[in-house]
């Protein structure tokens, strides 16, 4: 099974790490787009503050997040999987996974970035800003950027596995999965449900949604099940407790009960 992660804004902070090597991270087909991306984001925010908040969308306020992709090549990076936080992270809780399952994490989980394209968990990298949504002067749309690089990179990474797609939608426009790696591909939907007098109602719930489906990757990460259809997903979700539903395999609607 692969398992694709989009990122989170929230980074951690306080590593000490030794500084980026783009050599040491994964998936080296993607190193000259990295290359490109890190060199113009660097460029960008070290030479205008004010431009570069604007094209990455921040506030006056998250000024030093500008100053801290000016120095991305010499930062100390933290593992991605560490370094990540923010609410599908924090229920995920790699850092708490017994050693088997933090092992399949290591081999089931890509995370998406429009700096880096993708990682594996174990890849270390420095604290940064840049979504997935970002249009830099020189490359254009990030998301259009990767989908060259990720469509070559990653057909051989999710050979012959179940594909689980929990992107949003930045970063789910950097990659489609070809004909073939479609069949074998399906996303989660959850829906919170709730009783208002007496009558159900369900809804997409941001912050419900993103830990709801950490919770679901630690599970099938400490299960060591290895589905390789969605059909036999939704039969290890239900013997997982969840309810889930729907008869099209491209989208599992997973319910949860308001509580």
């Amino acid at each position: 099974m692969l398992v694709l992660l989009p990122p989170s804004e929230g980074k951690a902070e306080g590593t000490d790490g030794p500084a980026l090597e783009l050599a040491r991270l994964s998936l080296p087909e993607l190193t000259p787009a990295r290359e490109m991306v890190l060199t113009e984001l660097a460029e960008l925010c070290a030479a205008d503050e004010v431009k570069a908040r604007e094209i990455l969308g921040l506030s006056e306020r998250q000024t030093g997040e500008v100053a801290r992709n000016a120095v991305l090549r010499t930062a100390p990076t933290l593992p991605a999987g560490q370094l990540y936080t923010g609410v599908l992270y924090d229920a995920l809780g790699l850092g708490t996974l017994g050693g088997t399952a933090r092992e399949r994490a290591e081999r089931a989980l890509l995370v998406f970035s429009g700096l880096w394209g993708a990682l594996r968990v174990g890849d270390p990298v420095p604290a940064y800003r840049c979504s997935g949504g970002v249009r830099l002067p020189a490359l254009g749309p990030l998301a259009r950027h990767w989908r060259e690089p990720l469509g070559k990179a990653l057909p051989e990474a999710a050979e012959g596995r179940l594909v689980l797609d929990l992107r949003s939608t930045a970063y789910a426009g950097m990659w489609k999965p070809d004909p073939r790696t479609a069949r074998r591909t399906t996303t989660v939907r959850v829906l919170q449900s709730r009783t208002v007098n007496g009558v159900e109602k369900r809804s997409v719930v941001s912050h419900f949604n993103k830990a709801t489906k950490g919770r679901i990757v630690r599970a099938l990460l400490e299960s060591g099940a290895e589905p390789t259809t969605p059909d036999e997903l939704t039969g290890v979700l239900r013997d997982l407790g969840y309810h889930v539903e729907g008869e099209n395999a491209a989208r599992l609607d997973v319910v949860v009960t308001e509580v």
